[in-house]
């Protein structure tokens, strides 16, 4: 089974500082899925967002976003973007390890930001992900402040083709290890949209598990292309 559990001397601190186990079992769920499903194809919507095991950190029913934008050609990510975090971090390609699992960054590269690579490129139909550590044990990492996103934001995506995929976000959801819904969180949508998931360690940190209990899921669709 996939597992980020750190070595034993890397034992929690008391200090400020969270001990980051990366996002693990989210990651290992995701990986399961992915050898069932055509991430393209998934058209099942996400519902009105819950309350409980399932939280919406945001979306305001009054909220008016704009419209998808036509999606693009497949690029490769070179970097992502995200103002309202005062995030820029580079972004490298990822795989599933030999348990079926996406890799995230090593713990010593929590600046970076994994991309499945096997998957939907950003801006390309479909659905895109990326993951990323929310800390590490003396500091707080690229996605630390990810739940603090609301519907409305943005989030660049740079390519090597020469252009950016500007995404809004639409959805910010807390989901809770225990009731984790892989199809949920990472299908596309709506149909024909361009979209982006972020993905980082949420709720608390469970010393018994060495893990945190549930995930941030940032959900983004392409609104516009600059240059």
């Amino acid at each position: 089974m996939f597992d980020h559990d750190r070595p034993a001397e890397h034992e929690r601190s008391t200090g400020t500082g969270r001990l980051l186990t990366g996002v693990a079992w989210a990651v290992l769920l995701l990986g399961l899925w992915l050898w069932g499903q055509d991430l393209t194809d998934i058209r099942q919507g996400i519902s009105a967002p819950t309350t409980g095991d399932v939280a919406a950190v945001g979306r305001p029913p009054e909220a008016e976003l704009p419209p998808a934008a036509k999606p693009l050609g497949n690029a490769l990510p070179q970097r992502i973007d995200i103002p309202q975090l005062a995030v820029q971090a580079p972004v490298v390609a990822r795989g599933l390890d030999t348990q079926g699992a996406i890799d995230p960054p090593p713990f010593d590269q929590a600046g970076v930001v994994g991309w499945y690579g096997n998957g939907v490129r950003p801006g390309a139909p479909g659905t895109a992900l990326m993951v990323g550590h929310v800390d590490t044990e003396t500091r707080p990492a690229v996605f630390y402040k990810l739940s603090t996103l609301r519907p409305g934001g943005t989030i660049r995506v740079i390519r090597d083709d020469g252009k950016v995929a500007e995404f809004t976000v639409d959805d910010v959801r807390v989901l809770t290890r225990n009731h984790f819904d892989a199809q949920q969180a990472y299908g596309t949508r709506e149909s024909g949209r361009a979209e982006l998931r972020l993905i980082t360690c949420g709720g608390t940190f469970d010393r018994a598990s060495r893990s945190y209990t549930a995930n941030v899921i940032v959900s983004a669709y392409l609104t516009g292309t600059g240059l």
